[in-house]
């Protein structure tokens, strides 16, 4: 398939050279944009003539709109009625009369990324005391072995080898394993002092989860500038930097080293409050190095969300967990293996496919939370243009957008009321990284994609946004 960009300018601003009197000329020549990248790339969706682009073929850092690389290729090419599936069965021995199993409780994963999350709540529910009454049903009520977690549906590299160190301790960077649950995600509560006091954990939620912490934080200013430093699996860590003072529960959210390992023992728990006797300690078959060679019977079966709506949530939310297991689920759907390489091997043929040019594309994961990920707009305005004129699935991407001013990461931004109802974009944001993506509509009804990455600017980062919005506004308004 040819690529589709038209090499025709409709001249709405020269391309070539920006007065300091248009909106781009104006954030060109800010003093924030002294040593920083722009790449701007806009086209009329419609017919694919580019209206507006500077230096659209450099590649410059994404930050999360990446993520609409992963969802438009898990959308195509799963389906939006795609769903995964958790299994809870035991292997062994069962006397129904006694009661007694001689054998253990297997909790299979399948890569859902969204079992448990804060996001489904109603989808899911309280599913762990779903699975103790289910059961009880069945007439167990003593456990001759252990609750076992069985993870190994993707491989044991939860965390992109890219990412940095003080990135993957926190929720944002919680990793994608085969048995994920909870949005990977515990709380530290903090009851902070005045300035330069250390403040006092008050609690873990989940309860259940125990790591051994080593707290160097410090109360301090009115921003949360703490950090968790934990490697997955591992057991111990470090809590360090500041959090604002004089909060009486604040609370830092960080990633669970063994997600696995914490869904079997909540379930332990659970099922020892049930009065269900069990011998002994919950494991993963990872810890074990078990094969689980006996065959496990099905007790019950969890489906997750379709992918339409996993999806929705995370580009409205901007989850990387969600959008790591989409890389590893493409990679296992479609290679047979459940790892970030063959996934990301798997989103590029579908670009090569789609005709999108992959000219200086480095793509390193599937959310873009990796610094050395780097793309261009014209790129991504390649693969929304694809996405709008030949994607099987076009309106459940579309929909995943938020709208500008109303939802998600778009909430605060674009507010102004020429955007309202006309723009659906991803945001992308790091430290001295702002991106945004998506379709807007003028106000004569022409169809619009853009794409603009600013990299390594100085100063707030809202004085960079208002000007991209002032960049928009102008061609809604004058076309």
């Amino acid at each position: 398939m040819v690529r589709f960009i038209i090499s025709v300018v409709f001249t709405l601003i020269s391309i070539n050279s920006f007065s300091q009197e248009n909106p781009i000329g104006l954030l060109l020549s800010d003093s924030s944009m002294n040593h920083a990248a722009l790449s701007l790339c806009i086209i009329d969706a419609d017919s694919g003539i580019v209206i507006l682009r500077h230096d659209s073929g450099k590649s410059l850092m994404p930050a999360s709109v990446m993520k609409l690389i992963t969802t438009a290729a898990a959308i195509e090419l799963l389906g939006p009625e795609y769903k995964f599936k958790t299994i809870l069965g035991y292997t062994g021995s069962f006397k129904k009369r006694s009661g007694k199993l001689k054998g253990n409780i297997i909790i299979k994963g399948g890569g859902d990324p969204a079992l448990g999350s804060k996001y489904f709540t109603e989808h899911y529910q309280d599913f762990l005391e779903g699975w103790t009454s289910d059961l009880k049903k069945l007439g167990i009520k003593k456990i001759n072995g252990k609750v076992l977690a069985d993870d190994s549906y993707y491989d044991y590299q939860p965390v992109p080898s890219k990412w940095l160190w003080e990135d993957i301790g926190n929720y944002y960077g919680a990793g994608a394993y085969g048995l994920s649950a909870y949005d990977n995600t515990f709380e530290i509560h903090l009851k902070t002092g005045p300035e330069g006091s250390f403040p006092l954990i008050t609690g873990i939620v989940p309860g259940d989860y125990r790591n051994k912490l080593s707290d160097w934080l410090t109360s301090s200013g009115t921003s949360d500038e703490g950090y968790v430093f934990a490697a997955p699996y591992s057991k111990s860590g470090w809590i360090a930097g500041t959090v604002p003072v004089n909060m009486e529960d604040f609370i830092l959210k960080a990633s669970v080293s063994d997600p696995p390992l914490l869904l079997a023992k909540m379930l332990d728990k659970k099922l020892e409050e049930a009065g269900i006797s069990v011998s002994e300690s919950p494991a993963t078959i990872r810890s074990e190095k078990n094969n689980l060679n006996d065959k496990a019977i099905t007790v019950s079966e969890i489906f997750s969300p379709p992918l339409s709506s996993i999806i929705e949530v995370l580009n409205h939310q901007s989850v990387n967990l969600f959008a790591e297991h989409l890389i590893k689920e493409l990679g296992k759907h479609i290679k047979n293996e459940g790892s970030t390489l063959s996934g990301l091997m798997v989103v590029d043929q579908f670009l090569q496919d789609a005709g999108v040019d992959t000219g200086g594309m480095f793509i390193e994961d599937g959310s873009g939370l990796s610094t050395l990920d780097a793309i261009s707009s014209s790129g991504l305005a390649d693969l929304l243009l694809y996405m709008k004129k030949y994607g099987k699935y076009f309106p459940e991407y579309y929909a995943s957008l938020p709208d500008a001013g109303l939802e998600g990461t778009l909430e605060n931004c674009f507010r102004d009321p020429v955007f309202i109802s006309r723009l659906k974009a991803k945001s992308g944001s790091m430290t001295r990284v702002r991106s945004y993506t998506g379709y807007f509509t003028t106000l004569s009804g022409r169809n619009m994609i853009f794409s603009i990455i600013v990299n390594n600017y100085t100063g707030p980062s809202r004085n960079i946004v208002a000007k991209i919005e002032d960049i928009l506004k102008e061609i809604i308004i004058s076309n």
